[in-house]
Formats: C-alpha cells, sequence, structure tokens
C-alpha cells in the first residue's frame, strides 16, 4: 500500500529533512509517526501524496512510483488519499457543506449523489447539523472535524494526517483520533504524524518514530 525504500529528502542549501527512510504500510494498518518538531514527519507524509518528491529512493503507493510520476497523474494520485494537514485550507467564504463538497467538484457523481456523500461524511464526524454554518463560527476541534469530513468524502484507501491534535484540548483530541480509529476499523489505512505520546500510548497502534530525518 505504501512502502518507503531508501528514501532521503534535500532541500536547497543542502538541508537533510529525510535520510535513507525504508518502512512499508500494508493496507488496513493505523500508523502513528513520532518525533519532535524538525525530525522529518511532516517532509515524510508530503512525499506520499507528492506534495514533495524524494531526492533519491522510491515511495511506492498503491503500485505507483510517487517520484516519477508526471504531474498530470497526480490528481489522479490523490483521489485515493484523503489529506489533513495542519494548514487546513477551509473556505471561510463558504459554509461547512460547500467546503466539504469542494473535493467533489470534478467529479462524475451526480449533484444528488455528491449530496449525499457529503452530509454522509460531516454525519460521521457529527457535523450534519452545522452544515450550515461558517467554517468561522466553528470551535478549533470542529473546524479539525470539517477538515476530516473533507477529506473522506471521496472515501479514500489511505487517510494521511499531520499532528491533527495540536492545540486542541485533551477531549477535542481523543474525539479526532477516535474518528480516525473508526475509519481504520472499516478498512482504510491511516497514517497520523503526533508529538503527543500520551495518545500513541493510549491507542496502542504501530509506530515509527523519527529522529534526525531516520527512522529509529
Amino acid at each position: 500500500m505504501v512502502s518507503f525504500s531508501a528514501v532521503a529528502k534535500r532541500y536547497r542549501g543542502g538541508e537533510e529533512a529525510l535520510k535513507e527512510v525504508t518502512f512499508s504500510v500494508e493496507p488496513g494498518e493505523l500508523v502513528f509517526i513520532t518525533g519532535r518538531s524538525g525530525a522529518g514527519k511532516s517532509t515524510l507524509l508530503k512525499l506520499i501524496p507528492a506534495i514533495e518528491r524524494p531526492s533519491s529512493g522510491a515511495v511506492i503507493v498503491n503500485g505507483q512510483n510517487v517520484g516519477a510520476l508526471k504531474g498530470s497523474a497526480i490528481p489522479y494520485l490523490r483521489r485515493n488519499l484523503g489529506l489533513v494537514f495542519q494548514d487546513q485550507k477551509l473556505l471561510y467564504d463558504r459554509s461547512v457543506f460547500e467546503n466539504v463538497m469542494l473535493p467533489l467538484a470534478f467529479s462524475t457523481h451526480s449533484t444528488n449523489e455528491a449530496s449525499r456523500r457529503a452530509r454522509a461524511a460531516l454525519d460521521k464526524v457529527g457535523l450534519l447539523a452545522r452544515e450550515r454554518s461558517n467554517p468561522i463560527q466553528l470551535s478549533g476541534g470542529e473546524q479539525q472535524r470539517l477538515a476530516i469530513a473533507r477529506a473522506v468524502v471521496n472515501r479514500p484507501s489511505i487517510l494521511i494526517a499531520d499532528e491533527p491534535t495540536a492545540n486542541l484540548d485533551a477531549e477535542s483530541a481523543r474525539r479526532i483520533v477516535d474518528i480516525f480509529v473508526e475509519f481504520n476499523q472499516v478498512g482504510v489505512t491511516v497514517l497520523i504524524a503526533t508529538h503527543d505520546q500520551g495518545l500513541v500510548t493510549q491507542y496502542g497502534k504501530r509506530l515509527l518514530h523519527l529522529e534526525g530525518g531516520r527512522v529509529q
């Protein structure tokens, strides 16, 4: 499903964010990626949807070598991925419902089917009653749940989240992780980057620890 083989990522100026990273994630796994700030967690996750490209090594996602993909092929790769990053990029000039509808704008679904999927995603994260609200009216935890609804509306096989509980209180953080666990329980592969060791301990799933750009 996801495989890294001797992957390195170097930025201009010589900074090495990742060094010889090798691991694989099987379909249906839930994996926590931990490490202090600057360890390379965000870079690692961004390589999966080709937001970043590896400097060397191979990143294989659903049988495709991501580093070798042409730009025109990347949207097709991302159709099977749900992405929840720290910069949620919610649109504050549109409603909660309209935000979730955005990924379906270029799909082949009819308007009725797209609306049904959007409302099902909102219901899954407990926001159906807020569909007419503006995102700015939501709490931090609700905004994160909205980002998750938008990420899963296309029913991806892989769900990727970068620090989804950052800046949330303990109860909101637990609820967010519970949502990811529920998706995993129905077969979605989930990768979550977090610095919250308490969450990792509580949920007891597989752990990849990054230190200095290397998997420990």
